[in-house]
């Protein structure tokens, strides 16, 4: 165990740099900062939440940043039950795509239904 005092911020640090140091390898340790931001907190207010627990999101238009928002808000609840409501389910996502809305929900593992909401979702 190397003893190099509060040279690094862990014992793991520690221990991987005293290896490049016995190697003889140079290297810089936190010598730059690099900046990056974080996207601010957002609300998202679901549209229906059945009996059940159910949450709906109801969708005419599901454009770009409706799809990252839903991915975003799933990823960071994944105790919620969230599934997605079109009106048109066989809309593309873009005028140069091919995936639709139906298939979209479909890779990303979320419940769809077209138009309305099913009565099987209500009863459960």
């Amino acid at each position: 165990m190397r003893t190099t005092k509060n040279r690094y911020r862990s014992k793991y640090e520690d221990d991987v740099c005293g290896r490049l140091d016995d190697a003889k390898v140079l290297f810089d340790y936190e010598t730059i900062n690099l900046h990056y931001r974080v996207i601010e907190q957002r609300k998202y207010t679901p549209d229906v939440i059945l009996p059940n627990g159910i949450i709906i999101e109801l969708k005419g238009r599901f454009t770009s940043s409706d799809r990252k928002k839903m991915l975003l808000v799933i990823a960071q609840h994944p105790d919620l039950d969230i599934r997605m409501v079109f009106m048109r389910p066989k809309n593309k996502l873009s005028k140069i795509s091919r995936t639709t809305y139906a298939q979209w929900c479909d890779k990303n593992n979320i419940k769809w239904a077209d138009k309305y909401i099913p009565e099987e979702w209500i009863k459960e």
